[in-house]
């Protein structure tokens, strides 16, 4: 994936490896300019005023290296912060595109984990191993070539000696690639834990099961330490070789440099000290790129995971392009549908209905199946089998767009964003809707005196999650979502469920009004708020046991009788 990746960047590559031959003559003048001036001065005995001309000079060179090579890092990280963007952008297309089923298997720390720690990790690679690599590809040919010019023995020294570096560096590299996906592995997991132990922390300790988290949160966040501390166990393993790898070569080619100048005398001190400043160049090259190899391969296996994720397959749900008419409620009909998760429920074959502006109640015993089939009905859900239509069509000719700006779904776990309440109502609708729009769904949503007595009223800032208000006081925001989309179909996962008596009696209100404009389909709990439904689907098991009124079913279907008879006792 990074080498599809690098293909795009052609033009940075080209200009790194420019800038890195710019190094290279950088760093071939510093040596010929160190080697003639300690030449001039201790051997010739020059006066120092005569070589101020060569120390300018020599400390342009140095400037002009440290200019090049800090600009071939601020391409890599330029193309890193690219790379960065377009990774996460590809990762939300990915869990977008997913039917929302999909997305069940991993948790949100989990999935919060890829955005961030491991699309990170991938920015050593654009940042370290690269540009390291394009300069220990260019700077130590370079700098070869001219020692092999200038004095062959120590050329061939370094042929024989350099080859154990990138020997190592792959030997090391494929262990490092490995123990880094572990390591990201164990990290993605450690965040979903924590993350959901800070989510549930107050059910934790309202439970008595704060300690036993604790205790998983300390196995998880010790094992991602022993992960962490294999890879570094590799790394130190890799710098440690490196160092002793090169500082052999080097000892080596003093040695021969030393025999040359002092015993057999054919080599004179500014070539032998020449070839002592260009083979530490040389072998410092090589060594970086030991380091950065370990960063970049690291970074392959952040790579890798990430292109597990997205290689990941489910059956999309699939839409079209015919528009649908926003203000019609549209007629929808299921026939022999079936539906569920990989490993967990199925539905039966199912079969119904549904008529513009009918007020539509699912009901049935927990497990039954009922907003499952709420999440088919939305369109979030795929089919396994059978055919879903929409007005006629099927739903894989419907243009998506269409569909969910016609739709509205009000479940009891709907999500407010940190914000203001304003925005969270104007969150409702894709269209951009004046202040005073907002004030008047609020209002048809019973909550604009509620939100008046606020400190900043609709500019009262909220918390993630709704922090900070009640939950009925979310259930109305998510009311107002409704009024300012004015949808034709609404769904609810019954949002009273758990409120209090009068907060129910608000919402309830609020219901009525927009199923005055609208078809509504509600998954009902409490089975006194749904006698006035038109049709009442109960479901059984997967199945569809019965449909039709309240009436119809208390006469025909035992079932249905038992369960008002349950909840009236409850009530009593």
């Amino acid at each position: 994936m990074l080498k599809k990746m690098l293909v795009q960047y052609r033009k940075n590559l080209l200009l790194m490896a420019l800038l890195a031959f710019g190094m290279s003559i950088a760093i071939l003048g510093q040596g010929y300019l160190i080697v003639t001036i300690i030449d001039r001065i201790f051997l010739q005995g020059v006066q120092f005023v005569d070589v101020l001309y060569l120390i300018g000079i020599l400390v342009f060179a140095l400037l002009i290296r440290t200019i090049l090579r800090s600009s071939i890092n601020k391409i890599g990280m330029s193309v890193a912060t690219d790379v960065k963007i377009k990774l996460r952008v590809r990762l939300l297309d990915h869990f977008t595109k997913r039917p929302a089923i999909a997305n069940v298997k991993r948790r949100a720390g989990e999935r919060t984990s890829y955005f961030l720690d491991i699309v990170d990790e991938i920015d050593r690679y654009f940042t370290q191993y690269i540009p390291q690599m394009i300069q220990s590809m260019i700077i130590p040919l370079v700098l070869l070539i001219v020692i092999f010019v200038e004095h062959w023995t120590t050329g061939v020294i370094i042929l024989i000696t350099a080859p154990f570096i990138p020997i190592f560096m792959v030997i090391i590299g494929v262990k490092t690639g490995d123990k880094s996906k572990e390591q990201l592995t164990k990290m993605a997991a450690f965040s979903g834990t924590f993350l959901d132990t800070l989510q549930g922390l107050q059910t934790l300790k309202l439970f008595g099961r704060a300690k036993q988290q604790r205790e998983r949160i300390k196995k998880s966040s010790l094992s991602f330490r022993d992960a962490t501390m294999e890879v570094l166990k590799v790394a130190f393993t890799n710098s440690l070789a490196l160092e002793f790898i090169s500082m052999l070569s080097i000892g080596l080619i003093a040695l021969e440099v030393a025999i040359r100048m002092i015993i057999i005398q054919d080599t004179s001190f500014a070539t032998g000290f020449l070839m002592l400043i260009l083979a530490p160049e040389f072998f410092n090259k090589l060594k970086e790129l030991g380091s950065a190899f370990h960063s970049g391969k690291a970074s392959m296996g952040a790579a890798k995971k990430l292109e597990e994720l997205l290689e990941e397959t489910s059956e999309p749900v699939k839409w079209g392009t015919e528009e649908l008419d926003k203000n019609q409620p549209p007629t929808l009909e299921l026939s022999e549908a079936s539906f569920g998760y990989e490993q967990g429920f199925q539905s039966k074959p199912i079969s119904v209905s549904i008529e513009p502006f009918e007020k539509v109640a699912i009901i049935g015993a927990t497990g039954a199946g009922k907003s499952t089939l709420l999440n088919v009905l939305s369109g979030l859900f795929p089919l396994n089998s059978g055919t879903y239509l929409i007005n006629g069509l099927s739903q894989h000719q419907v243009l998506e767009k269409s569909w969910f700006d016609k739709l509205s779904y009000i479940t009891q776990d709907a999500y407010l964003f940190s914000g203001t309440i304003e925005e969270n109502i104007a969150l409702g609708s894709s269209q951009i809707h004046s202040q005073q729009e907002i004030k008047l769904a609020a209002e048809e949503a019973g909550i604009y005196e509620w939100v008046q007595s606020l400190p900043n009223g609709l500019k009262t800032s909220i918390g993630e999650g709704g922090r900070g208000l009640s939950g009925g006081e979310k259930q109305r925001v998510l009311m107002a979502r409704a009024f300012l989309k004015k949808p034709a179909l609404i769904l609810f996962d019954e949002p009273t469920t758990g409120l209090d008596l009068q907060t129910e009696r608000i919402l309830q209100t609020s219901m009525q009004k927009l199923s005055e404009q609208s078809t509504v389909i509600t998954v009902a709990h409490r089975l006194y708020t749904i006698r006035s439904a038109d049709k009442i689907i109960l479901l059984d098991a997967g199945a569809i046991r019965a449909v039709g009124t309240h009436e119809e079913l208390w006469r025909q279907d035992k079932m249905y009788r038992e369960m008002v008879d349950v909840q009236q006792g409850r009530t009593m």
